[in-house]
C-alpha cells in the first residue's frame, strides 16, 4: 500500500512540475518581443533574442515572442509537397484515412514478417513490436493525409497497446511478467 501511495504522490508531483513548466513557457511566449529584447540589451545580457528575428519581419511593440518564433521557424513547403497537396485535396478525407491505415498495415506486416522469420518471438510479441515499429516508420514517411494528428495517433496507439498488455498481465495474472 505504501508503494502505491508513493507512486501516486510521485506522479502528482511530476504532473505539477510539467504543468508549472507549461504555464511558465506559455507566460514567456506571451511577453512582448521588442520590450523583452530591449531589456536584455540594456542589462548587457550575454544572451539576447536577436537571432530569432527573421529577415523581412517587422517587429512593433505588440508582437509577442510566440509570433516571432512562429515566423522564424515556419517551414517553407517544397514544390513537390505543394504539387502533391493539390491532388490530395481532390481525394475525399475518409479515403485518405483508409489509405493511411493500409500504409500502416503494410509497414506493420513487413516488420512482423522480419521478426517472425529472423527471431524467435511469438506471434503476440512480434505483432506488438511490429505495430510499434510500423507506427514509427509511418510517422517519418510521407502519408496521404496532411497534418500531424494522424501521425501522433499512429505512435500513441501501439504504445497504448503495449502498456495495456503490461497492465493486463501485471494486475490480472498470477505470474506478473509472463511471456507469450
Amino acid at each position: 500500500m505504501k508503494k502505491v501511495i508513493l507512486q501516486i504522490v510521485m506522479i502528482v508531483v511530476l504532473a505539477a512540475l510539467v504543468f508549472t513548466g507549461y504555464l511558465l513557457v506559455n507566460y514567456a511566449l506571451k511577453l512582448p518581443f521588442r520590450a523583452t529584447n530591449d531589456t536584455l540589451h540594456k542589462k548587457e545580457s550575454p544572451l539576447n533574442m536577436d537571432i530569432l528575428i527573421p529577415a523581412g519581419f517587422n517587429i512593433d511593440e505588440k508582437v509577442t515572442i510566440e509570433q516571432v518564433l512562429q515566423a522564424r521557424f515556419q517551414k517553407q513547403r517544397s514544390l513537390t509537397r505543394k504539387f502533391l497537396q493539390t491532388f490530395a485535396d481532390i481525394i475525399p478525407t475518409h479515403y485518405r484515412y483508409y489509405a493511411d491505415a493500409l500504409l500502416l498495415t503494410f509497414w506493420t506486416f513487413l516488420y512482423m514478417t522480419f521478426f517472425r522469420v529472423f527471431t524467435f518471438m511469438g506471434y503476440g510479441r512480434a505483432l506488438r513490436v511490429s505495430f510499434f515499429f510500423g507506427g514509427i516508420t509511418y510517422f517519418f514517411m510521407p502519408d496521404f493525409s496532411p497534418g500531424r494528428l494522424d501521425d501522433i495517433v499512429v505512435i500513441c496507439l501501439p504504445i497504448a497497446v503495449i502498456f495495456g498488455r503490461i497492465y493486463l498481465l501485471r494486475y490480472f495474472s498470477d505470474k506478473p511478467w509472463s511471456r507469450d
